[in-house]
């Protein structure tokens, strides 16, 4: 600050998903100079991934798309992917941030022909599919991405296949001599948009994550039922690819425990409803068991909920399952007891979807590149750092859905756009 005015009236926005597309575009529009940083090669967040989202059930790219367009219309807005913030020093109106660039191998040339990946042989895991297939090492980040252009995976790079790659490129698009690098950015206040991950299925021992492909988590059930996921959209055994028409839908897997996630998502009851009408719309002769402590519809959510129940084909069976164990057939077996009715059961399922919780991107134990205000969960407090010009948006601050993300993040363009005018 200069005689108490900021030095800066440029706004950071941390985290390219909904929340933080959502605050950069409203600043932005506001005539406000914006940097859009998101360590990904793309925007869009965990939204991307989600075959259908709430309220209107309809596929991520209607809302996805359109804000896009908005982004490319406007000067104000420069993004940065592959980019990710390493430190943060100075106050209000004079912030500087440390940015650490790492390497895409491919540049602002590319047209997105696939060429690069036609050269490719190696594959490797598919993040944005969870690791429930592979891509090779030149690829696309998914059908949607924007910057609508190809990343070539590290692992290739100073190999002959590399160099295969390059040579396949005919608009000089490939740079295998590219180098991380780091850089200072200048800013008068700051958005943390950082989102989410998935709770580690893999600390639920009793629930037996690691023990049978056919038991996976809320997040890979989306990609399931997704068309441009691992299966085309069909809901199959990962085990044989048979199709799964008895499902098992366990909420509260970790959440509401004080062992793992003592709070609530808010979203995972919603996925599980959505999940259980996926099975039934596919195929019309499942039967889908949903496991639950309560049931957490919101707001206009319960007429869903009302929908969802009313399913002859959906069971809603009051019960926290003690453990699953996989059976003879190779099967998983969900094992409890029913509350109500006191009966204690095993029953054989082709699929279980285990409803993880959200945890914090920077949840306690991550690797913490910035030293920021956070609560016993890993959330960032509403107003980050005492200097009133941090502030946070969407899941950073707490678990929302799309809807309220959106509201969070309009919420903190408006607060960062009073930080830099105030003087």
């Amino acid at each position: 600050m200069t005689d108490g005015a900021p030095k800066s009236q440029t706004i950071a926005v941390v985290g390219g998903g909904i929340a933080g597309i959502t605050a950069a575009l409203e600043a932005a529009e506001m005539g406000y100079d914006v940097v859009l940083l998101e360590k990904g090669p793309s925007l869009g967040g965990r939204v991307t991934r989600l075959n259908r989202y709430f309220p209107k059930l309809c596929h991520p790219t209607c809302g996805l798309e359109i804000n896009y367009q908005r982004i490319k219309k406007n000067p104000r807005i420069k993004l940065m992917t592959m980019s990710e913030v390493q430190g943060v020093t100075g106050v209000r109106g004079d912030y500087l941030l440390t940015v650490r660039k790492t390497p895409r191998f491919v540049n602002a040339n590319c047209t997105a022909c696939g060429a690069c990946a036609q050269a490719a042989e190696t594959e490797i895991d598919n993040s944005f599919n969870y690791g429930m297939d592979k891509v090779k090492v030149a690829y696309l980040p998914h059908e949607h991405a924007f910057p609508m252009r190809y990343i070539i995976s590290p692992e290739v790079i100073g190999t002959p296949e590399a160099d295969k790659i390059k040579e396949s490129c005919k608009y000089n698009a490939v740079e295998l001599d590219q180098q991380e690098e780091t850089f200072d950015l200048n800013a008068g206040a700051i958005i943390w948009a950082t989102g989410w991950r998935p709770y580690d299925a893999s600390k639920l021992d009793v629930y037996g994550y690691d023990s049978s492909p056919d038991i996976i988590t809320n997040v890979e059930m989306e990609r399931l039922a997704a068309h441009d996921g691992p299966t085309d959209g069909k809901i199959i055994r990962p085990s044989d690819g048979e199709p799964a028409k008895r499902v098992a839908m366990i909420q509260c897997a970790g959440s509401r425990d004080v062992n793992h996630l003592p709070y609530c998502s808010m979203i995972c009851c919603l996925a599980s409803l959505k999940h259980a009408a996926y099975v039934r719309e596919q195929y019309p002769d499942a039967e889908v068991d949903i496991y639950y402590i309560d049931i957490r519809a919101h707001d206009k959510m319960s007429s869903f909920y009302e929908r969802v129940r009313n399913d002859p084909g959906i069971n809603f069976i009051k019960s926290k399952p003690g453990h699953i164990v996989v059976g003879e057939d190779g099967r998983p077996l969900v094992c409890g007891e029913q509350i109500i009715e006191r009966e204690i059961y095993q029953r054989p399922y082709d699929l279980v979807v285990l409803a993880t919780g959200m945890e914090p991107s920077r949840a306690p134990g991550a690797d913490q590149p910035v030293d920021v205000e956070q609560d016993e969960h890993g959330f960032l407090i509403p107003a980050v750092g005492n200097d009133g010009g941090q502030f946070s948006a969407g899941v950073a601050g707490g678990p929302f859905d799309v809807a309220l993300s959106t509201q969070s993040a309009t919420a903190a363009a408006l607060k960062a756009i009073q930080a830099v005018r105030a003087g």
